[in-house]
């Protein structure tokens, strides 16, 4: 059976944190505020993938009340997330996200996010599709305050025995 799920994240931008998106360094003056290393895409596409098997969020799986996830690595996160759908018998077969954001580009990134992304996700390249836009200097995130992430995955669920 393929399901779907939906991911949506966002996090304040600040001085003093290093940016990180779909695992990748990005060089910019200002990185994401949050317990963990606060990567909205992978936040974003944790979402879709435990939406798609109906098993809660990001945030019931790794709080942010836990010590255990302060600095935590995202990338990391989503692992376990595709070790969950495992045990639901579930892979993933293509996610797509968007990310928001007026800077910096993403452009030079883009290829290394998706290949890092679908090792992690255990997916060709093509499965992982990582786009990128502004808000076109509308409201906080189109004045620079922060970046948010949208993801989309599609998952194929083995029929149970």
């Amino acid at each position: 059976m393929i399901k779907t799920g939906i991911g949506i994240d966002a996090h304040r931008l600040v001085k003093g944190r290093r940016l990180v998106l779909g695992g990748v360094p990005i060089e910019h003056a200002m990185g994401l505020e949050g317990h963990s290393d606060a990567d909205v895409l992978c936040h974003a596409l944790a979402d879709a993938l435990l939406g798609a098997i109906a098993d809660g969020d990001i945030g019931v799986h790794f709080p942010d009340t836990d010590p255990r996830w302060k600095d935590a690595n995202s990338l990391d996160l989503l692992a376990q997330v595709v070790e969950r759908l495992k045990t639901r018998r579930a892979r993933v077969v293509h996610v797509d996200a968007t990310v928001m954001a007026e800077a910096p580009k993403l452009a030079p990134y883009r290829q290394a996010i998706r290949e890092r992304l679908a090792r992690v996700l255990e997916v060709s390249v093509p499965g992982v599709s990582i786009k990128a836009t502004t808000l076109e200097g509308m409201g906080a995130l189109g004045r620079r305050e922060g970046i948010a992430a949208m993801a989309v995955a599609t998952v194929e669920v083995e029929a149970a025995d």
